[in-house]
C-alpha cells in the first residue's frame, strides 16, 4: 500500500478549499483517506497566517512511515519548514530559446551597422 499526503478538494465552485490528508495512492482524490493533517486556503493572501494550517508532528510522522507527499504538499511543508525540498535544476530553461537568439544576433547587428556608420561619420 503506497501511501501520500496529498490534496483533497472541498468547497463551493470557483471557490476552492483543500484538506492535507494522508491517504493510499489508489483512492480517488476526494475518497477515503485514512487521517486529515490539515487545510490549505488558496483563496487568503499569500502572507495569511491561517491560509497553511498543518500539524506539523503528524506529517513527521506519517513522512517518517514512509508517506510520500506530492508535488504541492511538499511546497507547503516546505514553507512551513517541515521539510527541506531541494531545487530543481533545469540548465537549459534559462538560455534564450532560437527565436530569441536570433532576434539578438540581428539587434546586435544592427548596433555594430549603426556604430560603423556613426565612425565613418
Amino acid at each position: 500500500m503506497s501511501l501520500k499526503i496529498r490534496l483533497s478538494r472541498g468547497g463551493a465552485k470557483k471557490r476552492p478549499f483543500y484538506r492535507v490528508v494522508v491517504a493510499d495512492s489508489r483512492m480517488p482524490r476526494d475518497g477515503r483517506f485514512i487521517e486529515r493533517l490539515g487545510i490549505f486556503d488558496p483563496l487568503k493572501a499569500k502572507d495569511s497566517a491561517d491560509r497553511v494550517v498543518l500539524d506539523a508532528e503528524k506529517a513527521k510522522a506519517w513522512i517518517a512511515k514512509g508517506a510520500q507527499p506530492t508535488d504541492r504538499v511538499a511546497r507547503l511543508l516546505d514553507g512551513l519548514g517541515v521539510i527541506a525540498r531541494e531545487a530543481r535544476t533545469n540548465p537549459t530553461k534559462a538560455q534564450p530559446k532560437k527565436k530569441a537568439q536570433e532576434r539578438a544576433a540581428a539587434t546586435a547587428a544592427a548596433a555594430e551597422k549603426a556604430a560603423a556608420a556613426s565612425a565613418e561619420a
